[in-house]
């Protein structure tokens, strides 16, 4: 089983909150010492971070789950919960995160240290002691902690390579690629050899080092999925120069022009953008072409050695104009978007949804069978502007109103 995996899925599950505690305070010649109950410490968040130190999401396919920890329960004299830790996940650099089922990007981790926060963790609920006020001398109730958020993603890796190798199957990019770096791809002389991606470092004297991505042939049709189709073109997405290899032996079954036209449809029809990168032409296994072939361009051959130098030189030379036109980004932290505000949402015909973060967060930690506990509720619903917005909405008397895990019927005051 190979050991490169470039897309799999992913179950975040975020630590819960630790339950806050009902608590009072006892203790000799303190008759009435008032309550003292702890909070719950927060769940642990998950983040997804990128390494340059990771190569493949291998580790995810036979293992998909990862849970961060929960907070501790509070206790009595205001003793707190411990908080958990945040668990990071990493992933190689170039990871695109996709929700399990959908195209929309959640997340682009394309450089050494961008991170994404993928789940929250629960928030710890309150001891009671965080309800005294003067008009609740006594609370009988605290919070429970909140559940962590869990959710499916999808991860596609795209390399990030500074060249990549495009050409027909068999057309000697795996043996041009392990002939200019240290890279040990598979090879044999039948199409289809190089089933996965394979990435190689080229040093040459007095040009910056830069990386080679071998991608697995591409046939005509690609773009529509024929052959390995998309599951390998998505690799050229990143690479800031193309190689175009084009088989000059006399085994090959097409001529230099043809490959050339077909892979250049397949790139343009594919990603159209893809044909604006700088891209350099080059003939392969020159040492098995026939005398008067007419090619004009640069040709190799891995055998003889015969313009390695050559076009060595000229991919740094690109390689290095390319990067003295790219600004220098900063590791990026991504945060996901709030909703604002209070929304109310009819989800049927007689029943409405409130789906303010804030507000179904204080519901769900309360205890609902708690009279004390509804009476507090009540209080910040009035606070909070759930009746306005409830009017506002033109919510009828009897209807059906959701906060969370509250269901209600509705009665206008």
């Amino acid at each position: 089983m190979s050991n490169f995996v470039d897309e799999c899925g992913i179950n975040v599950c975020a630590g819960d909150g630790g339950a806050g505690v009902v608590s009072f305070r006892r203790e000799a010649h303190v008759s009435r010492g008032g309550p003292d109950g702890g909070d719950g410490g927060n769940g642990g968040d998950i983040w997804i971070e990128a390494d340059h130190n990771i190569a493949s999401l291998l580790a995810f396919r036979d293992h998909p789950h990862r849970r961060a920890k929960n907070g501790t329960h509070g206790s009595g004299g205001k003793r707190h919960g411990r908080s958990a830790d945040e668990l990071i996940v990493r992933v190689p650099e170039g990871t695109t995160i996709y929700e399990l089922e959908g195209d929309e990007i959640l997340a682009d981790l394309s450089r050494d240290g961008d991170r994404w926060l993928a789940v929250r963790g629960g928030r710890g609920g309150r001891g009671n002691a965080r309800f005294l006020s003067n008009k609740r001398r006594a609370p009988t109730f605290a919070e429970q902690g909140e559940e962590g958020e869990e959710k499916w993603l999808r991860l596609e890796l795209r390399l990030l390579a500074d060249i990549a190798l495009v050409g027909f199957p068999n057309s000697g990019k795996s043996t041009f690629i392990s002939k200019i770096s240290a890279a040990k791809p598979r090879i044999a002389d039948y199409p289809f050899t190089t089933l996965e991606p394979n990435l190689g470092v080229v040093k040459i004297p007095d040009v910056p080092e830069f990386t080679v991505a071998d991608i697995p042939g591409l046939i005509e049709g690609a773009s529509e999925g024929k052959g390995l189709g998309h599951q390998f073109l998505r690799h050229i997405e990143r690479a800031s120069v193309l190689l175009i290899l084009l088989d000059l032996s006399q085994t090959s079954e097409f001529s230099p022009e043809h490959q050339k036209a077909v892979l250049e449809n397949e790139l343009s029809s594919y990603r159209p953008e893809l044909l604006e990168r700088p891209r350099l032409v080059v003939g392969s296994r020159s040492d098995m072409a026939l005398e008067h072939l007419k090619f004009e361009g640069e040709r190799v051959s891995s055998i003889t050695g015969e313009g390695i130098s050559e076009v060595l030189y000229r991919m740094g030379g690109l390689i290095e104009e390319v990067r003295s036109r790219k600004p220098v980004n900063p590791t990026r932290i991504l945060h996901r978007p709030e909703p604002e505000g209070l929304q109310v949402k009819k989800i049927e015909s007689n029943q409405w949804e409130i789906t303010d973060r804030e507000l179904v967060r204080i519901t769900n930690l309360n205890d609902l069978s708690n009279p004390d506990a509804m009476a507090y509720l009540q209080d910040r619903f009035k606070s909070m502007g759930v009746d306005r917005a409830l009017t506002r909405a033109k919510v009828k008397k009897g209807e059906i109103v959701k906060i969370g895990k509250l269901e209600f019927e509705y009665e206008e005051d």
